[in-house]
């Protein structure tokens, strides 16, 4: 384990030298290092079961798959409130100061929610799978699986744990049981392909191992913060509610900005797979997950810095916030334009390797959704600034410009150049999406600056406020 870290049950007490010597930027990278180590291993199965999973299926098969799979992506997202953003926005102080029972109030409430939302995620399923499945281009032939395998992926939904974990700045152990998913699909796609493959097949094992990694997930929260993670807590729902003021907004906020990432990320393949066809759906698909592989840094430096940069803003000088957050911003800079470059160079052996000779029809998708992939992971920063300091409405304010630029140019063209249109078409969106959001989060780090140490309430907050015109805080 890293130099530093205890081995005990419970996190880091708030004045545990062992938890504070290193820097954030230094806590952050190697945060980022222990789920790139995780990742990385989780990359190479994935690029494994990827490829058994095109070959068994083919082009169309696949197709039916990414369908299923992408409608599953975007149910999730409607019906999740990502309440690992909140138990890290709100928990980090609990944690700061060891109140462990706040801290489990937050987590408890945050994993209700889930459960509530995956149960109206079914009833939604249900309404999409049956009522819109030929406008979505599923075959008939696989509602009844896709409405089945929709439900399982709500209920292995994991936000809440993931967020006490990370909360908890223990993502060493959650590379563990994230390990579960890329080796339970591995080992499942190989025993698939040698007796028989189906879509069905595939989908089964997929919810499984989800499922699994999901009953883990709570189980390694529990065993961390046995303190914290209690279902007593549940009970005190309401007064978790009061202990923490804005969380009703935040909650409203960071779904509101949930739903419209899932717009981004899941809406241009359900639109290629309803208007173009199931092969285009599966070409988008394959070309999609490639791009978010070479882009996998941005992934993980959105869970090490959403931490680090909420737990900076509670024990950290405004200085040294502001320094995490321009470090931050270089260092991914130069990965997106690294993962550009990779994308153009290696793009289409990839996807022939993956594939066939037939996915390399993918290349000129490819292309424009790694750009995109890119400019996600260049303003990987800015989000956890805004919600941080307490303007996340910002952040949802940038994604919403950006969806709106992406319809526009979905809209103008998907029927000239089907799939490729699409893409270029998030391309677009991207690149809207993080000028707006790196412009705000620049004015945000301007009023800290300003706002450091005039206040004797918390000094930077309260003049901040004032100066970004904002009404009261998250």
């Amino acid at each position: 384990m890293p130099a530093g870290r205890a081995r005990s049950k419970t996190a880091p007490g708030p004045h545990d030298p062992g938890a504070r010597a290193q820097s954030p930027i230094a806590r952050m990278l190697a945060n980022t290092a222990w789920l790139l180590g995780g990742k990385g291993f989780g990359a190479i199965c994935g690029i494994a079961y990827l490829a058994i999973l095109t070959r068994s299926l083919g082009l169309k098969g696949f197709g039916h798959f990414s369908l299923i799979f992408g409608t599953s992506q975007a149910l999730v997202a409607l019906a999740g409130f990502q309440t690992w953003r909140v138990v890290v926005r709100y928990g980090a102080a609990h944690v700061h100061a060891g109140d462990w029972r706040g801290f489990g109030q937050l987590g408890m409430l945050c994993g209700m929610i889930d459960a509530a939302g995956a149960a109206v995620g079914c009833v939604l399923s249900g309404v999409v799978i049956y009522g819109f499945g030929d406008m979505l281009g599923i075959n008939p032939g696989y509602r009844d699986l896709a409405f089945l395998f929709n439900c399982a992926m709500l209920w292995a939904l994991v936000s809440a744990p993931t967020g006490i974990v990370r909360a908890l700045d223990r993502f060493d152990m959650a590379v563990y049981v994230e390990a579960l998913v890329p080796i339970g699909r591995l080992g499942a796609a190989i025993a698939i392909s040698l007796t028989g493959p189906t879509v069905g097949r595939f989908l089964f094992a997929w919810a499984v191992v989800d499922l699994l990694e999901a009953a883990c997930y709570w189980a390694m929260a529990r065993w961390l913060c046995p303190k914290a993670v209690r279902l007593r807590h549940a009970r005190n729902w309401r007064q978790a509610l009061r202990d923490n003021p804005g969380i009703e907004r935040f909650f409203a906020i960071t779904y509101a900005g949930a739903t419209l990432d899932a717009a981004m990320r899941s809406g241009p393949l359900l639109a290629v797979g309803g208007l173009v066809g199931t092969k285009a759906a599966g070409l988008y698909r394959l070309s999609n997950q490639v791009s978010q592989a070479m882009s996998k840094l941005s992934t993980l430096l959105t869970r090490a810095v959403y931490a680090e940069v909420n737990r900076a803003r509670v024990a950290a000088e405004a200085g040294e916030f502001r320094r995490l957050a321009r470090q931050t911003s270089i260092v991914a800079a130069a990965a997106g334009a690294a993962v550009v470059a990779l994308a153009v160079a290696i793009g289409k052996p990839i996807l022939i390797l993956l594939g066939g000779e037939d996915f390399a029809r993918g290349y000129p998708i490819l292309v424009p959704l790694t750009v995109a992939a890119a400019f996600d992971l260049a303003s990987v920063a800015f989000e956890p600034v805004l919600h941080s300091t307490g303007h996340a409405q910002y952040s949802l304010a940038a994604r919403l410009m950006a969806v709106v630029v992406m319809a526009a140019t979905l809209v103008l063209t998907i029927e000239p150049y089907g799939a490729v249109g699409a893409a270029w078409a998030v391309a677009a969106g991207g690149l809207v999406s993080y000028l707006a959001m790196g412009i705000m989060a620049r004015r945000t780090l301007h009023a800290v600056s300003r706002a450091s140490g005039t206040d004797s309430r918390g000094g930077a907050d309260a003049t901040l406020d004032e100066t970004m015109g904002d009404q009261p805080r998250d």
